[in-house]
C-alpha cells in the first residue's frame, strides 16, 4: 500500500471518518477486499455516493488508462467490506452498466468535476460498482 494511502486510512480511523487534504469534506469510505490472484486483505480508501442503502464507487483512479486494483479484487471477490465513519458494514460489490451506471456516473461528476476531466481523459467507460449490505 502506499504511503499515501496508509496516510488516508491511519487519519480517516483517527478522525471518525473525516480526512483533510485532496478528500477533505468529500464522501469517504475504506474499501476491504480481497487481493484478485494473491487473496490477501487490502485496503482503499474511495470516494462513494449513496443511493439508499447502497454505496457506490467510481473505478477512475484518475482518469488512467486501466481500472484500480480494487476494481479487480471485486471483480474476483464481490464479497468485500466497508468502513464509513465508525462503521464496518459487510457488502457485495455489483458492477452497474447502461443508463443506471450512466446516470449515477453523471450525478458524481455535477458534484465532483473532476470525475468528467477523469472521465474525458481516458478511453474506458469508468466503471460504477454498487456496494450493497449483506
Amino acid at each position: 500500500m502506499s504511503d499515501y494511502n496508509t496516510t488516508i486510512i491511519d487519519e480517516f480511523r483517527a478522525n471518525g471518518g473525516e480526512v483533510g487534504g485532496d478528500f477533505a469534506g468529500r464522501p469517504l469510505l475504506l474499501l476491504h477486499t480481497r487481493g484478485a490472484r494473491s487473496g490477501e486483505p487490502r485496503v482503499h480508501p474511495v470516494m462513494y455516493l449513496r443511493d439508499g442503502d447502497r454505496y457506490l464507487v467510481f473505478a477512475s483512479k484518475g482518469g488512467a488508462q486501466d481500472h484500480p486494483a480494487w476494481f479487480h479484487n471485486l471483480r474476483a471477490h464481490p464479497d468485500a467490506s466497508i468502513e464509513v465513519g465508525g462503521d464496518e458494514i459487510a457488502v457485495h460489490a455489483t458492477e452497474l452498466e447502461g443508463a443506471e451506471r450512466d446516470r449515477w456516473y453523471a450525478e458524481q461528476a455535477r458534484r465532483y468535476p473532476q470525475f468528467a476531466e477523469y472521465q474525458a481523459g481516458t478511453e474506458r467507460v469508468i466503471p460504477v460498482v454498487a456496494l450493497t449490505p449483506r
